[in-house]
């Protein structure tokens, strides 16, 4: 191992095992609050028992990303926000005024550069971009600032979110899994999902036009929500392909990951699309953390997606995940088959990233540093593996076809209800909760490595029927390498991939059980 490796490789050795975590110093006498793996409720807790406050505890999320981020190779971390020392002592003031703890009352978020954030870079992983502040908040987050969180940070993301496998930006560069440096996050929250897997923030927002919440967080040992597409608004959400986009959770747990739902789904007039939410959002999520909620359960194990060149290792934990299933409970059909599967999902894309973007920059106003993809291209200012994909978006841009019902949204395109309503039937006959797979049928790939590049299963459903998909840990390949199962539900039944979801992360504990992070790049 270089010498350079090694140093990184103990230095982060020594966080894992002897990181202080958060404390006043008025309060030394009392056992230390540490932050590694801390929820929510126990971040809460530890405020209401005084072990620490909003600001010790944001002090040592800094202290944490400031030491470690860049040392270790990790490269998560874009900016952290240079207001949120300040912003947690105003929530110190408040709560000891009041008493009172919001849901999200000072936990420490990073948030996806492609969310805007008011006041706070926001580039959609673009050079073009550097500096650019806008008015206002996304959707998302000013939900959860109104509820109480603090942007931490932004985190580094595939330029444009235009790769499933990498992390890679003009403006930061590669970012690398936690759990193995020299090995890729996936894309395009790879930001998000390293910084989660390793500590930098309480919980994180990711965005997922194909793979892009469930293949960093499968790649990550986290829990990551693509929800119905509708339960969440995308105002304010740089997009690749708006008619798939979905924003949402990225946690280490369900719990976690569950509570962030709760304060961002619902009908945003900003998103016309989350007007099908309406009357179909749950009152409170959380009811739905059921430890036995596999109990009863029928669970539809898709081997087409699961056997199709599954890596060995990969396809043994996902057996062992299919048995933890049924001594949960669940009955599982194995192996369930969707007629025509594969006609369904063919020509299920439209490239229609320059129509939606060049719509997205003229809400920018003027400040904005381009107006159109033409722009941004002039500038030269981009990744070099990107190139392909902006010529592509040049020469091949089109618009909605509203007269045929195709390129549109999953409650008007043909193509897309064709594909849900065959799986859904099939889930009805056979009165099914949900369907099963990998989300990965291999691990994640080394750095470099375009042939390790493989497996990505959660491209070829959701994103196109519009259905909720979760992703939750799975194992781990060899000592340090993550993987994920991802369960499918039917429209708007986060209720129920909750529960079940919940359900198996108590049953195995894959993440907590897991090898501490390895940082060796050999």
């Amino acid at each position: 191992m270089p010498f350079k490796s090694l140093l990184r490789y103990f230095a982060f050795s020594f966080l894992l095992f002897s990181w202080p975590g958060c404390q006043e110093e008025s309060t030394a006498n009392l056992p230390t609050f540490d932050i590694e793996e801390a929820t929510i409720s126990q971040i809460h807790e530890a405020f209401r028992s005084k072990q620490c406050n909003c600001q010790s505890l944001v002090r040592s999320y800094i202290e944490r990303i400031e030491t470690y981020d860049q040392a270790v190779g990790i490269n998560a971390i874009v900016l952290v926000n240079p207001q949120a020392m300040a912003e947690a002592a105003a929530m110190d003031q408040r709560y000891e005024k009041s008493g009172e703890l919001s849901p999200m009352h000072c936990i420490p978020i990073i948030v996806k550069d492609n969310y805007l954030t008011k006041g706070l870079q926001s580039t959609g992983g673009s050079a073009v971009f550097a500096g650019f502040e806008p008015e206002e908040d996304a959707y998302q987050v000013r939900k959860l600032k109104e509820a109480g969180a603090i942007v931490l940070a932004k985190s580094n993301m595939a330029e444009w979110a235009f790769s499933p496998r990498v992390t890679i930006s003009s403006l930061a560069g590669e970012t690398r899994n936690p759990y193995h440096v020299g090995h890729t996050t996936a894309g395009s929250s790879g930001g998000t999902a390293a910084a989660v897997a390793a500590n930098f923030g309480a919980i994180g927002l990711g965005t997922d036009t194909g793979n892009s919440i469930r293949g960093p967080s499968s790649h990550n040992a986290l829990v990551g929500f693509r929800s119905t597409l509708g339960l969440t608004s995308r105002h304010g959400i740089f997009p690749l392909y708006l008619r798939n986009d979905v924003g949402g959770p990225m946690a280490r747990t369900v719990t976690d990951a569950t509570k962030l739902l709760d304060v961002i789904a619902g009908y945003d007039p900003a998103d016309p699309v989350t007007m099908h939410s309406q009357g179909k959002r749950a009152q409170n999520y959380t009811d739905f953390l059921q430890k036995e909620g596999l109990q009863g359960a029928r669970i539809g194990v898709l081997r087409m997606l699961s056997e199709n060149d599954p890596h060995p290792a990969v396809q043994s934990l996902f057996e062992a995940a299919l048995a933890d299933l049924k001594k949960a409970g669940a009955s599982l059909v194995d192996p369930l088959v969707i007629p025509n599967f594969d006609t369904l999902s063919k020509n299920q894309w439209c490239p229609l990233f320059e129509h939606d973007l060049n719509q997205f920059l003229a809400t920018l106003g003027e400040n904005a540093p381009a107006k159109t993809l033409d722009e941004i291209v002039a500038t030269s200012k981009y990744a070099s593996y990107i190139e392909g994909r902006l010529q592509y978006f040049q020469q091949n841009g089109s618009i909605p076809d509203t007269i045929n019902g195709q390129c549109l949204d999953p409650y008007q395109d043909i193509r897309r209800i064709a594909f849900r309503e065959a799986i859904e039937a099939v889930m009805d006959s056979l009165e099914l909760d949900a369907l099963v797979y990998p989300s990965w049928n291999h691990p994640p790939a080394k750095i470099g490595d375009n042939a390790g590049y493989k497996g990505d299963n959660s491209q070829i459903i959701a994103p196109h029927t519009g259905q909720p998909a979760f992703t939750v840990p799975m194992g781990f390949v060899g000592d340090s390498l993550p993987a994920g199962l991802q369960l499918l539900g039917r429209m708007y039944s986060e209720p129920t991939l909750i529960k079940l979801s919940y359900a198996y992360e108590q049953a195995t504990q894959h993440r907590l059980q897991g090898p501490k992070v390895k940082l060796t790049t050999q």
